[in-house]
């Protein structure tokens, strides 16, 4: 048996594909017993009879037909975390999935949801279901995905990004930092149709060997460095010439971009369609790669009300995302009601020292990874505070100690982490250009990285994808009734068939 297992584990590490993964991931968890742990309630991870007692009762309303009830049920309270339903470890212990309790618990809500949805009654009326799940969706809250900074290594998130595509599982809300910026700006200005397709990994293999043959031009077989030339010419290419606003408008996905200052009196900013809607985000792309040493630092353009382009803040200059919002977990939380992040982690600064500590049980090394790591922030933020006190005169070191305090003092990790599994890398070639061999290697690393946690996912995101498919017919509807309503039709109480 312990043969057999292992000889499990190398075929997953080696799988081409997430339906192959997770058959040898199913077949893993029967040889190892976890299949048996799954169908157990009891466990101290969790409050399974909290669990279990809300199931029953959803359970007995739905097949009493009890609406009032049901409604009330829901109406105790919806979060995705609770009686710690939510906590990531849940999900380390077996290869594929977690308890079925807690599978059973989140279908029995979506099927509640479902059933109130096509609800063609007066009990509960049409506006009381609307104002509840305004305040379910509200209150269980959005996922995000936040995609980090890494050069080269940040093509890992094309990985990432086609995996979740595949299965459906995108989140609306996606940030990005650095190389992630290029990244998410591809997902917000691409329909659902054009995304599938840029994915294909032969096609981008092939945009890849023209690239190199046009940058070589037959003259050398060396793989050339990435200048700043290079770089505009590879987002100009990838991302079509819009402004957040219109890039929201094609799709519907709400990209945000970070940016760092590149004067000590600037603070990072956050680009989107609602804090700035005109900005073109090619440039806000442009920026937020601009490595302090390597490229210039960028002043942004905006269109203007008779569509032309225009300066944006002229006075400044902008510079890596990366190095001062990475992660902008909080500014998602505040613009979006976000309070679940997927992280796609490859910033090359932090990825040797990272540790996915949410997946596993808190331990000793674990809590001594984590002093360290808080101690060595303490340490960093004195330290800058005595640098902008008595180096005044000195601008360009005020500069480069707010940027390490910057990198020190950020999260590097969220809910839901996907992290590579090598760590190290020569910094040397990380601005280099890809190879066709390398390209291939990110994006299947990052497809393979994703798997195991796709379920953690699907089953995390559940409830509130259906809550915003919900809403969205159900707001739509609003406004029809409005309309009619103010051209002399009443408003229904009841929701038609």
């Amino acid at each position: 048996m312990p043969s057999t297992i292992k000889k499990l584990e190398k075929q997953l590490e080696e799988a081409n594909s997430y339906e192959e993964w997770k058959s040898l991931a199913i077949e893993h968890d029967r040889g190892s017993g976890r299949a048996h742990w799954k169908k157990i309630d009891k466990t101290s991870l969790y409050d399974y009879a909290s669990i279990r007692s809300r199931l029953e009762r959803l359970r007995y309303f739905r097949e009493n037909n009890d609406n009032i009830g049901l409604l009330f049920t829901l109406n105790e309270g919806i979060h995705g975390n609770m009686g710690g339903m939510g906590k990531p470890v849940l999900y380390s212990r077996a290869k594929f999935g977690t308890k079925n309790l807690i599978g059973d618990y989140v279908d029995a809500i979506v099927d509640a949801l479902e059933h109130l949805r096509t609800l063609d009654s007066d009990h509960p009326d049409f506006l009381e279901r609307l104002d509840f799940f305004r305040r379910a969706s509200k209150c269980y809250g959005k996922s995000a995905l936040m995609l980090s900074g890494g050069a080269i290594l940040g093509n890992f998130h094309v990985g990432v990004v086609k995996s979740l595509v595949e299965q459906d599982l995108l989140p609306d809300v996606i940030s990005g930092a650095s190389a992630g910026s290029l990244i998410a700006a591809v997902l917000g200005t691409r329909s659902d149709a054009e995304l599938k397709e840029f994915l294909d990994t032969e096609r981008l293999i092939d945009e890849l060997r023209l690239e190199m043959d046009l940058v070589n031009n037959g003259l050398s077989n060396a793989t050339p460095r990435i200048n700043h030339r290079m770089l505009k010419e590879k987002i100009a290419k990838l991302i079509p010439d819009m402004t957040f606003q219109e890039a929201y408008e094609k799709t519907g996905r709400h990209i945000n971009i970070s940016i760092s200052p590149s004067d000590v009196h600037q603070t990072s900013r956050l680009l989107n369609a609602i804090a700035s809607p005109n900005v073109y985000i090619r440039k806000a792309v442009l920026a937020s790669c601009a490595v302090p040493g390597v490229f210039p630092p960028v002043m942004l353009e905006a269109k203007n009300v008779h569509g032309h382009p225009q300066p944006y803040l002229a006075t400044r200059r902008w510079i890596d995302g990366s190095f001062s919002d990475d992660l902008p977990a909080k500014r998602l939380a505040r613009l979006y009601g976000v309070n679940h992040f997927i992280v796609s982690q490859t910033n090359p600064i932090v990825l040797w020292m990272l540790h996915d500590a949410k997946s596993s049980q808190a331990g000793v090394v674990s809590s001594l990874r984590h002093f360290t790591m808080r101690s060595l922030k303490e340490w960093y933020k004195v330290s800058n505070t005595l640098v902008q006190k008595y180096f005044k005169s000195s601008p360009k070191i005020r500069r480069m100690a707010n940027m390490a305090n910057a990198v020190v003092s950020q999260e590097y990790t969220g809910d839901i982490n996907i992290i590579p599994r090598y760590r190290f890398f020569d910094p040397r070639k990380l601005l280099n250009e890809l190879t066709e061999e390398q390209l291939r290697f990110f994006i299947r690393e990052g497809e393979r990285a994703s798997w195991p946690k796709i379920e953690m996912i699907r089953t995390s995101t559940k409830i509130s994808r259906k809550l915003a498919d919900i809403l969205e017919e159900y707001e739509a509807e609003e406004l029809t009734h409005f309309s009619k309503h103010h051209l002399g039709a009443e408003l229904p109480q009841g929701r038609r068939a």
